[in-house]
């Protein structure tokens, strides 16, 4: 009995000891841990994402002028044309129609100018007529004034010549503004044989309109046209066809957010996928920034254009493209995680420099950029802040300036470890003890 009671406060005791050894090792760990990683060299790029669609960088949409029913069609999709080659056809009949009315219009005006030049002709002899009795009258009138002042004949026979002279010149008049008349009636009749040549050269363009052509070379990408269907053209001429010049030649408009578009500038290089190629990337330059913006929900966003070469022929019109512009490159530079830019431990500041003596050199120029702040351990493993100054940065990482001849550029070195997280350890005494079994 002694014996095993002996026993039991032997374990007991070594149960306490265990106990009270534990309970000082946890205490002796640190309340906070930090993670870390390097200061790294090596490249940053800084790119600005983008979704767009791939489209030909020339493509025609073909309609009508005219209305009319749909006599054939002799294309289909992907179907290759030549600039000129015959695509649809309109039914005719009632531009024929037209030409032939219009043309029997023509025909009518320029018979009204043949009567028009003949009535003229026929006023030019007339005045001829006249004046060969005028100049009669004249003569006759001159003789009998002669002879009434030799007292040869009377003076009333003198007074009826010039009576008829009288007669004969207003007759010259009117025959000679006949003369006119009939001039201003052929070019009228001229007029209006221009008018309705014109009307005949229109009903012809519109006959020609029925024949639906290519104006370029291409391959057809859209028909919205079947035969035997009508077509209005009013205020709008129809889509019949979309034609794309050159497939081999593409581009992809890029939705550009506002926030990002003063970075873009032609000539930047740009890299895009498409989901019918995954794992592929395809590579293009930025030809034009587009001034026109587009507002979507208070969304105002710019087209960037990002040409390309499809040469194989793969990337088709429509597709969805995930675009990437590289818009500044760094080569070899200090870098940092983007983490240890966010990292802030509670009373450590930087620490400021204090004023030296009058005759202290002048302190290093400060490097460009913005500022910001990074935490690295000391050989205690306790964290010291250092402002830095933060140069471009990829979403990832961040480029480091360090001025040469700074207090930190002994310190801010390719290797150097910085703080990227803090890990708090729980405090306080738990609220149960350690299991224990027998």
């Amino acid at each position: 009995m002694k014996r095993s009671q002996w026993m039991t406060g032997v374990v007991v005791l070594a149960l306490v000891a265990g106990g009270a050894w534990w309970w000082s090792q946890r205490s002796a760990q640190p309340a906070v841990q930090y993670r870390t990683a390097p200061i790294e060299r090596g490249g940053l790029q800084v790119s600005v994402s983008a979704s767009g669609t791939v489209n030909p960088v020339t493509q025609v949409s073909v309609g009508t002028q005219v209305s009319g029913q749909v006599r054939a069609v002799y294309v289909d999709f992907n179907t290759e044309v030549k600039a000129g080659q015959l695509i649809a056809e309109i039914d005719p009949q009632t531009f024929e129609y037209r030409v032939s009315s219009a043309q029997a219009d023509v025909n009518a005006a320029r018979a009204a100018v043949a009567i028009a030049v003949a009535n003229a002709a026929s006023s030019r002899a007339n005045v001829s007529r006249v004046q060969s009795d005028l100049a009669e009258a004249q003569r006759t009138h001159e003789r009998n004034l002669s002879l009434v002042a030799q007292g040869f004949i009377a003076q009333s026979e003198a007074d009826r010549t010039r009576a008829v002279l009288v007669s004969a010149q207003e007759s010259l008049r009117a025959v000679q503004a006949l003369v006119g008349v009939s001039e201003a009636q052929i070019q009228s009749a001229q007029a209006s044989v221009a008018q309705r040549e014109a009307a005949l050269a229109q009903a012809r363009i519109d006959l020609s309109r029925t024949r639906i052509t290519s104006p370029v070379n291409g391959i057809v990408i859209k028909r919205t046209v079947e035969k035997g269907q009508t077509v209005a053209a009013s205020l709008q001429a129809p889509e019949l066809f979309v034609i794309a010049q050159n497939l081999s030649d593409m581009q992809v408009d890029a939705s550009i957010d506002e926030a990002d578009v003063g970075r873009i500038q032609p000539g930047l290089k740009a890299r895009f996928t498409v989901d019918a190629f995954p794992g592929q990337t395809f590579e293009g330059e930025v030809r034009q920034v587009r001034k026109a913006a587009t507002n979507v929900s208070n969304v105002v966003t710019y087209v960037a254009v990002v040409r390309f070469a499809n040469a194989s022929g793969r990337l088709l019109p429509g597709m969805t493209a995930n675009v990437r512009v590289v818009t500044e490159s760094r080569e070899s530079v200090l870098k940092v995680p983007n983490a240890a830019l966010r990292v802030r431990v509670p009373g450590v500041e930087p620490v400021t420099a204090s004023a030296g003596p009058a005759d202290a050199p002048a302190a290093a120029p400060t490097a460009p950029g913005r500022a910001g702040r990074i935490h690295l351990l000391d050989a205690k493993g306790q964290p010291v802040a250092y402002p830095v100054r933060l140069g471009v940065s990829d979403g990832t990482a961040t480029e480091l300036l360090v001025a040469p001849g700074s207090s930190e550029a002994g310190v801010l070195v390719e290797g150097a470890q910085v703080v990227t997280g803090v890990t708090a350890k729980a405090s306080g005494p738990r609220t149960s003890g350690p299991r224990m079994s027998f």
